[in-house]
C-alpha cells in the first residue's frame, strides 16, 4: 500500500466517546449536549434552531431557507425591529423538547433565520458591543438621579444598533416610564426593561461555587425553581445561612438536587419520637445515617450515653416487640450484647525512661585550661618527669590522700599556741592604705595619732 500518497483523516473524537459535533463550542453559556448528533437525518428531522446570545438569553427560530447549519455557526436572525446577531447552540430533535422546557407554545413566538452573518454584519456587531458598558453606567447615574430603587445590572445591544434590552433588579414594583424617555434621548435607540431576580444577575456574570465547579446557573439552569430551607432539613444539613447561601446570596439551587433521595431513605427511618426499651435500659433515638440507613441510640435524652447503632429494620423490630409488652435482653441482633473492644497499652513493650536525658560525666580539667605539656612545649621548656607516687599536676588526690592532709591540718592547730584576747587588745591595728590625694569624708589630720597607738 502506498501510505506516502494517501490521504489520512484526522479523528477529531474526544475521549468517553463524545463527538465533536454533540459537544459543540464550550465558550457558551447554557450549552447542551447533543447525544443525537451523530443520527443519520437529525439535523433534517425539523427546521427548528436553538440560537444564543449574550450571556443566558436564548432563542428558537425556524430555518425556512434550509440553510446548512451547526453547532457554533453565527447566523442573522429576526429581530423587532431590524435583526440580531446569534450563534447556533442546537440542531436536529432535541429543539423540540427544549421548547417544552421554555413553555414555548404560541408560533408567533418563533421567528425565522435570515442568514449566515456576513462580515458587514459582524462589523455591525462588534460596534453595538463596544457600547455597552459606557451605556450601563451612564444609565445607572441617570437612574440615580431620578431617585429610583433599582439597579441596572446588565446592558445588550441588539445586533443592528437599534433596540437595548436594560436588565434591572428592584425589591419593589419601580415605574420607570420617565426612565424610558430620559434613555431614549439620551441614546437614540429603542429601550427594552426586563426585570431579573439574584439568580438570573449571577447566571450573567458567572463565577465559581464552593463545590469548585462553574456556577449551574450560568452552565445549564434557566428555570429557576424555588428553594426552601425544608430541603436542607430533609438532608439533615445545619442551618447555618452563610453556608447554605450561594453566589446570589439566596438558597443554593442545588439543595433540591437529591432531596427526593432522602425523602424517600427516611421514610424507612423509624420516627423520632419513640423509645426504645430493653431489659438493660430504655434508648432515645441520638442520630440518623439517611443514606446508609443506620440509626444511633442513646441511653441519656440530652447527651451521647452507651451510643449503640443499629440498622433501621432492627429498631422498627424492637418497636414492634414493646408494642406487644416484650423487652429485648439489648438493641443488637438475637439480644446479642454490644462487643467492647479492649483497650490499648500504649506502653506494654516500651521503656519509660527511653526520653530521659543520661548524665553526662565530667572531664577533668575546665574549659579553657592547657595541660601542663601542652604549656611547656608551648613556652619551649620540658615537662619534667614524675616520680613513682608522684601525683599528676591538675589530678583530683585521692581518698586516702585527702584524710591524711585533714589529719594533719588538725595536729598543727593543737600545737599552735592560742594569744590570749589581752594581747589582742594590745596589738595595734594597721591604718588602711589609701591614695595620697584623696581623703575619705571626715578624715583626720596627718600629724594626728591614731586612737589606740601607745607613746
Amino acid at each position: 500500500m502506498d501510505y506516502e500518497n494517501k490521504d489520512f483523516e484526522i479523528c477529531h473524537d474526544c475521549d468517553r466517546g463524545l463527538c465533536k459535533r454533540a459537544v459543540g463550542r464550550q465558550d457558551r453559556q447554557l450549552n447542551t449536549y447533543d447525544w443525537l448528533a451523530d443520527i443519520p437525518g437529525n439535523a433534517m428531522s425539523t427546521d427548528l434552531v436553538e440560537v444564543q446570545f449574550k450571556h443566558t438569553r436564548k432563542g428558537y427560530y425556524h430555518n425556512v431557507n434550509n440553510i446548512e447549519l451547526k453547532k457554533g455557526d453565527i447566523v442573522a436572525v429576526e429581530a423587532n425591529p431590524g435583526h440580531d446577531i446569534g450563534v447556533v447552540t442546537l440542531t436536529g430533535r432535541l429543539v423540540k423538547m427544549q421548547l417544552k422546557k421554555a413553555n414555548i407554545k404560541s408560533p408567533d413566538d418563533i421567528k425565522r433565520i435570515y442568514r449566515i452573518a456576513r462580515p458587514v454584519d459582524m462589523e455591525k456587531y462588534r460596534e453595538a458591543k463596544s457600547r455597552e458598558h459606557a451605556t450601563m453606567i451612564e444609565s445607572r447615574e441617570i437612574a440615580k438621579r431620578l431617585g429610583l430603587q433599582m439597579k441596572i445590572g446588565d446592558v445588550e445591544y441588539q445586533g443592528d444598533c437599534n433596540k437595548a434590552i436594560f436588565y434591572y433588579i428592584a425589591d419593589e414594583r419601580v415605574d420607570f416610564r420617565q426612565l424610558i424617555k430620559v434613555l431614549a434621548e439620551t441614546f437614540h435607540v429603542r429601550i427594552e426593561m426586563k426585570q431579573i431576580g439574584a439568580r438570573q444577575e449571577a447566571g450573567r456574570i458567572g463565577g465559581t461555587g464552593p463545590c469548585g465547579r462553574e456556577l449551574c446557573c450560568a452552565t445549564w439552569m434557566k428555570n429557576f425553581v424555588s428553594v426552601s430551607t425544608n430541603s436542607a432539613r430533609f438532608q439533615d444539613i445545619s442551618l447555618n445561612p452563610q453556608k447554605l447561601a450561594g453566589m446570589c446570596a439566596k438558597l443554593k439551587c442545588c439543595l433540591n438536587y437529591e432531596v427526593d433521595n432522602y425523602v424517600e431513605a427516611g421514610r424507612r427511618l423509624p420516627s423520632k419520637e419513640v423509645i426504645l426499651q430493653t431489659q438493660d435500659a430504655d434508648y432515645h433515638l441520638f442520630k440518623t445515617d439517611i443514606l446508609a440507613g443506620l440509626v444511633t441510640y442513646s441511653t441519656d435524652k440530652n447527651i451521647a450515653a452507651n451510643l449503640e447503632t443499629i440498622t433501621a429494620e432492627r429498631a422498627k423490630a424492637i418497636i414492634e416487640l414493646n408494642r406487644n409488652g416484650e423487652k429485648p435482653l439489648s438493641l443488637q441482633e438475637d439480644g446479642a450484647q454490644k462487643a467492647t473492644k479492649a483497650t490499648v497499652d500504649l506502653l506494654a513493650n516500651e521503656n519509660i525512661t527511653r526520653f530521659d536525658k543520661a548524665k553526662k560525666k565530667r572531664k577533668q580539667g575546665g574549659k579553657g585550661k592547657q595541660k601542663p605539656a601542652a604549656q611547656a612545649e608551648k613556652q619551649g621548656q620540658q615537662q619534667p618527669a614524675r616520680k613513682e607516687g608522684q601525683r599528676k599536676e591538675g589530678a583530683k588526690p585521692q581518698k586516702g590522700e585527702r584524710q591524711a592532709a585533714r589529719t594533719e591540718r588538725k595536729e598543727d592547730q593543737q600545737q599552735k599556741p592560742r594569744r590570749m584576747p589581752q594581747e589582742r587588745e594590745a596589738q595595734p591595728k594597721a591604718p588602711a592604705q589609701r591614695p595620697e590625694n584623696r581623703q575619705p569624708r571626715g578624715a583626720r589630720p596627718q600629724n594626728d595619732k591614731p586612737q589606740n597607738a601607745t607613746e
